[in-house]
């Protein structure tokens, strides 16, 4: 094709993330890090501060007093480490003793306001305080972190309550082997199931899959995309069948999300090896049958189906067209289309043969969205040329806006009411 515009050429261009709103404007201040002589050294960067300190539970405690009534009370303080300023605003902070292994939590403290480190993407919620954590590994925080072990799942589930008078959830975690598979080695997958899946045992649901963008994972849809909510509330519109939604890791070197997966809690990148080379594309169909083993599918073409945002949509159009009898409706938003070397895979060679056998074999829907001050947008209408001069049926939407989470939202509210 003519003019297309992988998303691999357009970062490099960008010189920086573009395919992840969330990903923009990154900063290079990297904290907290772990040393090799078992030091930790934090930075936070505040050009305008006057004082930055740390506090959290890997410093030694501090003694406190309060009062409560007429009756004084002492307590146990997380310590503070008061960073100094250097570079470009940067403050930093090491300590000055080897951190022994475990999970650490803590906040800065800018001119008497308490902040999470806004370099350090890893933050915990307890009760109604934001604190950022880290793993010193090694010993008892090696339980903390995913190991080369078979892992079990954990389900967030509705149940009623009659006593509290409404639905609530559960959290639960079911072993490795309650499911079981033949397979000993594992990939995360985040599943949504619809309301009534678990109290119906008899019925089967369509699939929808639906992949993330470069830099993303399997929580990127679940989080940003709002999918859950978009789902619940267009089917209990009933706008949309209800169906499975499966959300897959399209980054095929990596287990699951960065802080899930065997690596710990490292710093999430772009620059991840196997994500536009065909490895993901040619792995799909093993997703499709973990699914339909594991999950009350109806498993057939026209049951299933397949949508992504920008490196997602590239994936779908290869998945689509070299898997042509697996998904009878596709959804492009946003998609990188072109592809700069065609010899790396198999896969994405023979483009517009694969594109004709696609169609001939009449897929129920192939839809194209895309913002008018997208960085793709000429790409996908070059594509959409394409597919109007060869009289190939697509719907299509050019909409307002750029590659932003906003747009791949209202693709999605548009695309799911069209299945099935």
């Amino acid at each position: 094709m003519k003019k297309t515009l992988s998303i691999a050429a357009a970062l490099l261009m960008a010189g920086s993330a573009f395919a992840q709103q969330a990903l923009w404007g990154g900063t290079s201040v990297e904290s907290p890090v772990v040393n090799e002589d078992g030091t930790v050294t934090f930075r936070y960067q505040a050009p305008k501060a006057v004082k930055v300190t740390v506090s959290g539970d890997f410093l030694p405690t501090q003694r406190m007093t309060f009062k409560m009534g007429d009756q004084e009370m002492t307590y146990d303080a997380p310590g503070i480490g008061e960073l100094k300023e250097g570079q470009n605003g940067i403050w930093e902070y090491t300590t000055d003793f080897k951190v022994a292994p475990d999970m650490y939590t803590y906040t800065f403290n800018v001119d008497g306001n308490t902040v999470i480190d806004n370099n350090n993407i890893w933050v915990n919620r307890d009760i109604a305080s934001l604190t950022s954590a880290f793993i010193v590994p090694g010993e008892r925080a090696d339980l903390y972190t995913i190991q080369d072990v078979p892992h079990g799942t954990v389900s967030k589930v509705w149940y009623e309550s009659a006593t509290a008078g409404f639905d609530r959830r559960l959290s639960v975690y079911t072993p490795a082997g309650y499911n079981p598979t033949a397979k000993t080695r594992y990939r995360r997958l985040s599943v949504y199931t619809p309301a009534g899946y678990e109290q119906n045992k008899k019925a089967k649901y369509p699939v929808l899959y639906v992949l993330h963008g470069i830099g993303g994972d399997e929580d990127a849809w679940i989080a940003q995309g709002r999918a859950a909510q978009i789902l619940d509330n267009l089917i209990a519109q009933g706008k949309a069948k209800p169906m499975i939604v499966v959300f897959t890791n399209g980054n095929i070197s990596q287990e699951a999300a960065p802080g899930e997966n065997s690596t710990g809690y490292t710093r999430p990148t772009m620059s991840l090896p196997q994500t536009m080379e065909g490895t993901f594309e040619t792995s799909f169909p093993e997703i499709v049958k973990f699914i339909d083993t594991n999950y009350r599918t109806i498993a057939k073409k026209q049951s299933r189906a397949i949508c992504g945002l920008s490196m997602g949509g590239f994936h779908t159009l290869y998945i689509s067209l070299n898997y042509p009898d697996m998904f009878g409706y596709s959804g492009m938003f946003s998609a990188a289309i072109g592809v700069n070397d065609t010899s790396i895979s198999p896969i994405y060679q023979d483009f517009d043969q694969k594109l004709a056998a696609y169609f001939s074999k009449k897929p129920s829907l192939l839809w194209v969205g895309c913002g008018n001050t997208d960085f793709l947008i000429q790409a996908n209408q070059d594509f959409v040329k394409k597919l109007n001069e060869n009289g190939y049926p697509h719907e299509y939407l050019e909409n307002e806006g750029g590659h932003i989470w906003r747009n791949w939202r209202i693709y999605l509210t548009e695309f799911v009411p069209k299945l099935f």
